[in-house]
């Protein structure tokens, strides 16, 4: 796939199949967005297509390599791509973007301003699906043709407890270790996988308002989350001698094995036990 104008190196991406009107997956085609996490504020991937929005996950082997048609790619690195809720993204923009005070709740601003965010450009493709969702934790206000945003707290905890509602119910299905737990157990869980999207303070809101011990979920051990943001490279072509692929045809350079020392050990273990064998034999 084509990360950008100019790069044409292969990566391997799996994805969910966009179903045409037959029911047969068609092409896919997306844009890759570096938008800001919204618990960590980092640089972040994400796929863009479809008027979809999809979080970018990377997996990366010691070694490896992909053969694609008669073609190797040296990098083994896997790229997979999950739906994602944007209003995970929307929540911190619009939570700045109201300025709230202590006794003042904030100011009312367009859509097109709250997503104008400095330095990421990609908030402004984004403008298609925050229309369809953002109503769901803002106050709406219109003047005239225009229409004006604010963020709403009690909204904003309400779509996080069906989020939490959502999870709890996945989880059970997941196998019968997640069912078998107690239903405290799961809550505790399904916070703890939802705190990973959203600031601290919103997940201490959260905790209140469930009477759940926030110290005790913020310690919560989870599985290993893959790394979200693929290294960078430079631009090569598709097949060069020179750059990071490979035609299948061609012969690999020999490399001297890094385990020399502990072949050796073995080798000379197997040669004792064949020596004693023989011996042994002999008697």
């Amino acid at each position: 796939m084509a990360w950008h104008d100019g790069v044409r190196e292969t990566r391997v991406l799996i994805g969910p199949c966009n179903k045409n009107d037959e029911g047969e997956c068609g092409k896919a085609e997306g844009r890759i967005l570096s938008l800001r996490h919204p618990k960590s504020g980092t640089p972040t991937c994400y796929i863009f297509g479809n008027e979809s929005l999809q979080e970018l996950h990377w997996f990366k082997q010691a070694y490896g390599s992909w053969f694609i048609g008669d073609y190797v790619s040296e990098d083994a690195s896997l790229f997979i791509s999950t739906p994602f809720d944007p209003i995970f993204l929307f929540l911190p923009v619009f939570e700045e973007a109201r300025m709230k005070k202590s006794h003042d709740q904030g100011m009312f601003r367009e859509l097109n301003e709250i997503l104008f965010v400095d330095g990421y450009p990609g908030y402004q493709h984004l403008l298609s699906i925050a229309k369809d969702s953002i109503e769901l934790i803002c106050e709406v206000k219109e003047i005239g043709a225009s229409k004006f945003f604010r963020l709403d707290d009690s909204k904003v905890l309400a779509w996080l407890c069906c989020k939490i509602s959502n999870l709890k119910a996945t989880l059970l299905t997941l196998d019968r270790n997640f069912a078998a737990r107690e239903e405290a157990e799961t809550l505790n869980d399904a916070v703890s996988l939802l705190g990973e999207y959203i600031n601290d303070a919103w997940l201490k809101t959260l905790c209140d308002h469930m009477n759940l011990d926030l110290d005790a979920v913020m310690r919560k051990t989870l599985p290993a989350a893959p790394r979200r943001n693929p290294p960078t490279f430079s631009p090569t072509s598709r097949g060069s001698r020179n750059g990071n692929g490979k035609r299948a045809s061609e012969k690999p350079s020999k490399k001297k094995p890094t385990d020399q020392v502990e072949s050796k050990n073995i080798r000379d273990m197997f040669m004792r036990a064949t020596r004693s064998g023989s011996k042994i034999a002999k008697r």
